[in-house]
């Protein structure tokens, strides 16, 4: 399935559907919010080199929370390129000392461009045009703690970290291909009207994108399968997810 945040109603429907649906999805940051309490005394499980999990079955599911040391390198480096050229437009914005009705377009500007780092700087402008900004050092710290991990759901049932992670780095492999063809090679037929022309087109499309696609999914294929088969073993698409693989 999907890795985005389905509704409760989907996720319910799945579970209860016969035969049931396996699923592994993403959740909404404030889920880990409210599960931290929960997930802070778990040990870290080692999925992979470079990856840890923490397993939290609740409920008829199974909550991972995985921490990956290149995603966090890779979110650490982005949250400080946007907080360091915030910080100096901020700089620049209160030497030149604009109208205050001129400032406050121009912090809008800013916040736009600079989203991340908007988050951390508490800013204030008084009635006379001043800019005021600083740190906000308890939200800088929230984020630090949090950049790199990410919570999944899941009723696999499967305890295995590695399995997990496979079938999750599966799926982002999936979705890539997916934005690869709507957007790099824009395999949506918007331009046609004729029936033929659109089939044309997918075709032209889809030959382009099958050789470096059908190239990374053989290099991955065997290890795949297996995960696959291991944690949905009695599922009844499963031949046909494998022959959809070929």
């Amino acid at each position: 399935m999907d890795r985005g945040v389905p509704t409760e109603e989907v996720l319910a429907e799945m579970r209860t559907s016969d035969p049931p649906i396996h699923y592994l999805v993403g959740t909404p940051k404030g889920r880990l919010t409210k599960l931290e309490a929960e997930l802070l005394p778990l040990e870290w499980q080692k999925a992979k080199e470079g990856v840890d999990v923490k397993l939290l079955p609740r409920q008829g599911e199974l909550y991972v929370l995985a921490r990956s040391n290149d995603r966090v390198a890779k979110e650490r480096a982005m949250r400080r390129r946007q907080l360091k050229k915030l910080w100096a437009r901020l700089k620049e914005l209160q030497q030149m000392a604009p109208a205050r009705d001129a400032l406050l377009l121009k912090l809008g500007a800013a916040k736009s461009q600079y989203p991340s780092g908007w988050r951390l700087v508490k800013i204030e402008v008084g009635q006379d045009g001043t800019l005021f900004f600083c740190l906000r050092k308890d939200k800088l710290r929230e984020i630090r703690q949090r950049e790199g991990r990410y919570l999944l759901r899941s009723n696999l049932g499967s305890e295995n970290p590695a399995q997990l992670w496979q079938l999750y780095i599966l799926l982002t492999q999936i979705e890539q291909a997916f934005k690869n063809l709507k957007g790099d090679l824009a395999v949506r037929p918007i331009f046609h009207q004729l029936e033929k022309r659109i089939e044309a087109h997918i075709f032209a499309r889809d030959s382009s994108a099958g050789r470096p696609l059908s190239a990374s999914l053989q290099l991955g294929q065997r290890k795949s399968r297996s995960t696959l088969a291991a944690l949905c073993p009695a599922h009844p698409d499963r031949g046909s997810v494998q022959k959809s693989q070929r």
